[in-house]
């Protein structure tokens, strides 16, 4: 097939705002769980990136809070990660200065005797440095800390803010079914509000997951055919090469369902689904993404499919099955591929068929979005297709690559040159983030981060969402865990998952797209 770069002209570029005016005030940063490889990898390298570029205050400050008597050493690992995992150098002139603003605090997070003890410390350092009552907590932490962190920085006054803004930031599972998510949401409302609450997905904070909405409703050629008259279907997958990484023990209670396909993947699928909001304000935004969510009938088992990677070959390499992986039980029904076919009934969608796949272990690394087109209702060059060089015609595709080759293509057929005969074939249209915009070391969470610390929940998810998911997923999970899959392990590590996924597909007359990547 081939491919037409597209590119950004640099005196474009040069008009582009320098964000400067989305500095945040001067605060705190309480990292809860800050001696886990979240922090030094992702959270730590993100911050410094805002750090690089002018986005934070100079007195803003970070507190490392764990169990670990760690003390001065947890600066230096942090430099050490934001080095390592940023791409930054160590001889970077911002970076003493940065590493000077981190400290640690020691604490049980179950412990409701250390947090009079956090608070005072916090408050040392707020009068020590100037920096006012300003407090953003982020919980990177297991989820089975959540509420006791939450309720105890309510206890000691630390949650509800005086003279300053306190908000919270809470990573996923949020919960593991619909129950344990009420739950959790009421445990977290009778302690801070709802405006508040920052339940991150880190997948949104992905460059072209956020384009998707500038793509759709700032160009008039795509919206006016974004619809069930145009569209055939959708097809949003998120496929991992790896494994669990030695994570038996989380895997074994999360499984691809719960870990990939009720938050990311659905969070996707708002995004490429939504009516367009009145503005790019929070609650305009979530509104339009609930009605999809909510839009969505409840999916019957049949419509579900769930797969766990026996032994294989990825990337050349010989691979154990999962089964056999660290502390996971040698006859686990954890799945860890799972495919949905469900249907949106709203005026746009009705009748159009979205199929969600998620899985580790598969052939190759890829998170993407297809719109298939429908065909013209008269082929005008089929005869001459099916007997020219590239066989039938093939219906126009628009891909939104998420991952790990950020961009947009758009496949259209085309006349071949030179040939007497009217021969078409299919070439692409390619949009690469990299060759447009150049490298960038940001991990995703820079801009979460930033919007966090300025209040923005745009990109955050919303109590509301995160109960519908649960919802449409849960009745799926009971199902499942009432019935022990016959046939486990079902598909090789290094393929495109079990072969059952396939008829999910088949019996609708399409098939999933396994040419994922960029092609140019």
């Amino acid at each position: 097939m081939t491919t037409i770069q597209m590119s950004v002209r640099p005196e474009d570029l040069s008009q582009v705002p320098t964000g400067a005016e989305r500095i945040p005030e001067a605060g705190i940063l309480v990292i809860f769980g800050a001696s886990g490889d979240l922090t030094k990898r992702k959270l730590m390298p993100a911050l410094f990136h805002l750090e690089q570029a002018g986005l934070l205050p100079g007195n803003f400050t970070i507190v490392g809070v764990a169990r670990r008597p760690l003390g001065g050493e947890f600066a230096a690992d942090m430099r050490q990660g934001i080095v390592e995992f940023g791409d930054v150098k160590a001889s970077d002139p911002k970076l003493d200065n940065f590493v000077g603003r981190i400290s640690y605090y020691a604490l049980k997070f179950d412990d409701a005797s250390g947090y009079a003890g956090l608070k005072a410390e916090l408050d040392r350092i707020a009068k020590e440095k100037g920096i006012g009552a300003n407090r953003l907590f982020y919980l990177a932490t297991a989820p089975e800390y959540f509420a006791p962190i939450i309720e105890n920085l309510g206890a000691e006054g630390m949650a509800q803010p005086e003279q300053g803004k306190v908000e919270v930031v809470i990573e996923k599972p949020f919960g593991h079914d619909l129950d344990s998510a009420r739950e959790l949401n009421r445990q977290v409302s009778a302690v801070f509000r709802e405006d508040q609450v920052f339940r991150i997905d880190h997948y949104l904070g992905k460059e072209t997951v956020q384009n998707i909405l500038v793509f759709r409703f700032a160009n008039g050629i795509f919206e006016p055919v974004w619809n069930r008259n145009y569209i055939d279907h959708m097809q949003i997958t998120a496929a991992e090469t790896l494994g669990i990484e030695g994570r038996g023990p989380f895997y074994e209670k999360a499984g691809a369902l719960r870990d990939v396909v009720q938050n990311h993947v659905m969070e996707l699928l708002s995004f490429v689904a939504m009516e367009p909001p009145s503005s790019f304000d929070a609650d305009a935004v979530r509104r339009e993404k609930v009605k999809v969510w909510r839009a969505i009938p409840p999916i019957p088992v049949l419509n579900t499919v769930r797969g766990q990677y026996g032994p294989g070959l990825v990337d050349g390499q010989r691979v154990a099955g999962y089964r056999d992986e660290e502390r996971v039980n040698p006859e686990s029904g954890t799945e860890t591929y799972a495919a949905v076919r469900l249907e949106i009934e709203n005026w746009r969608w009705a009748g159009v068929p979205f199929y969600l796949r998620a899985g580790k272990r598969m052939k190759k690394r890829a998170t993407e979005i297809s719109i298939q087109f429908k065909q013209p209702p008269l082929l005008l060059f089929k005869r001459m297709a099916a007997a020219g060089p590239c066989g039938e015609i093939q219906p126009n595709l628009l891909t939104i690559r998420i991952q790990p080759d950020e961009g947009i293509a758009l496949r259209f057929g085309a006349k071949v040159p030179t040939t007497p005969e009217m021969a078409v074939c299919p070439v692409n249209m390619d949009f690469d983030y990299e060759a447009a915009f150049g490298k960038s070391s940001a991990n995703g969470y820079e801009r979460l981060l930033l919007d966090a610390l300025l209040g923005d929940q745009t990109l955050f998810s919303h109590r509301d969402g995160v109960e519908i998911n649960w919802a449409l997923y849960t009745p799926i999970l009971q199902a499942w865990a009432k019935k022990e899959p016959e046939v486990f392990p079902n598909y090789f590590a290094g393929s495109w998952g079990p072969e059952c996924s396939d008829h999910l597909l088949e019996r609708d007359g399409r098939a999933w797209r396994n040419d994922l990547g960029r092609k140019g």
